[in-house]
Formats: C-alpha cells, sequence, structure tokens
C-alpha cells in the first residue's frame, strides 16, 4: 500500500475508536458494525457486553450476488440493508445502535442504514 493510503486508513481507525466510545452494543441493542471495502460491504451484529457477534452479513452472500453482481454499488448497500433487517427481526431484535465504522455517512453506509431503517429496525 502506499503511504497515502496508509495514512487514511489510520485516521479512519482513529475516528473508529473516537465512536467506539461511545456506541456500545447492549444484549437488547446490539451494535450494527459497517466495514466497507472497494468491492464489497460487511455488516455485522454485537454483543459488546458478551464480546460476541451474533451475526454477520455481507454483499457477497449468495443471495444478493445474483441480485446486483457487483457488491460495491449503491443498490447492492441497500439490499444488504434489507437483508439485515429481515434476519434481525426473525432473531427478535428490534433496536440497534449503528456504528458508521469512522466512515462518512454517505453513499453505501448511508443506503445501508436507510434500508435497515426501512425494514422495521430502530436505528
Amino acid at each position: 500500500m502506499s503511504t497515502r493510503m496508509l495514512q487514511r486508513e489510520k485516521g479512519r481507525q482513529a475516528r473508529h475508536a473516537r465512536i467506539r466510545k461511545h456506541v456500545v452494543g447492549m444484549p437488547e441493542r446490539p451494535r450494527l458494525c459497517v466495514f466497507r471495502s472497494h468491492q464489497h460491504l460487511y455488516a455485522q451484529l454485537i454483543d459488546d457486553m458478551a464480546g460476541k457477534t451474533l451475526r454477520g452479513w455481507s454483499t457477497k452472500d449468495e443471495r444478493l450476488s445474483k441480485q446486483n453482481g457487483h457488491g460495491g454499488n449503491l443498490a447492492s448497500a441497500a439490499a444488504l440493508g434489507e437483508l439485515v433487517a429481515k434476519d434481525a427481526q426473525a432473531q427478535g431484535i428490534t433496536k440497534v445502535v449503528f456504528d458508521r465504522g469512522g466512515y462518512a455517512y454517505h453513499g453505501r453506509v448511508k443506503a445501508l442504514a436507510e434500508a435497515v431503517r426501512a425494514g422495521g429496525i430502530n436505528v
């Protein structure tokens, strides 16, 4: 990686650490954590009190890859958000705390969050 890319990633990790001081997942309201790569988007529901990941999704999921093909676009992010909402409700989760992972709240991250809200989850 180039020096500029390393600096950008280090900055994102610092922003994520600042966010994590305030955003904590509880058993009744787990943390919805987002990771964004160039080609895909990943989401996890995490219970920080128990230190466990409750469920994880990505745009690599075969339920999504057939619909949208490439996983690094807004349509894939919205489809992932709908899938997260559907699966979380099936697990009995209706409220989550959104952790944007140090990324700006726009584009794919925003599309995912809005799709989860539209799916009936209180974010």
